[in-house]
């Protein structure tokens, strides 16, 4: 996290003093979503498809990361059922953006948004979380064969 950068997560942009630092526009919610959906079928990482040394991809937008992971699962002939998934970080507190978050990863997948759980936690004050140096995000998905 550092001063000045925009936070996004889920999507959508969260107003905060403090944003995440990274090669895309850093939603670490999306790219655990995204790497969820990866790893339900062994097809590697966000890394390995979106490599953080490829300038052309730049401060990409998660949701096209999102999206085009997702693509890769239909591809194998797999939809999703559900995404669960949890933030952890100090603050802002997120509850107010759950929905909006909610309906815009509903909407990038071609789901409903309730079949996107999100839900968040602090480390009270421990640990780099804590003191708001970073977010950390957690994905599990539940994929069905079509």
């Amino acid at each position: 996290m550092a001063e000045g950068r925009e936070l996004w997560l889920g999507g959508i942009l969260i107003p905060h003093h403090k944003g995440a630092v990274g090669h895309s526009d850093a939603d670490v919610l999306l790219h655990a979503i995204s790497d969820a959906l990866l790893g339900a079928l062994s097809l590697g990482d966000i890394g390995q498809h979106f490599p953080d040394t490829d300038q052309s991809i730049k401060g990409i937008d998660s949701k096209i990361i999102l999206k085009r992971c997702y693509e890769l699962v239909r591809e194998r002939g797999y939809s999703l059922v559900n995404v669960d998934a949890t933030l952890l970080l100090q603050a802002p507190k997120i509850r107010p953006y759950v929905q909006q978050m909610q309906d815009t990863i509903a909407s990038v997948l071609g789901v409903s948004s309730g079949d996107i759980s999100i839900k968040a936690t602090t480390t009270e004050h421990l640990s780099f979380i804590g003191r708001e140096e970073g977010v950390v995000a957690t994905a599990n998905v539940l994929l069905q064969q079509i």
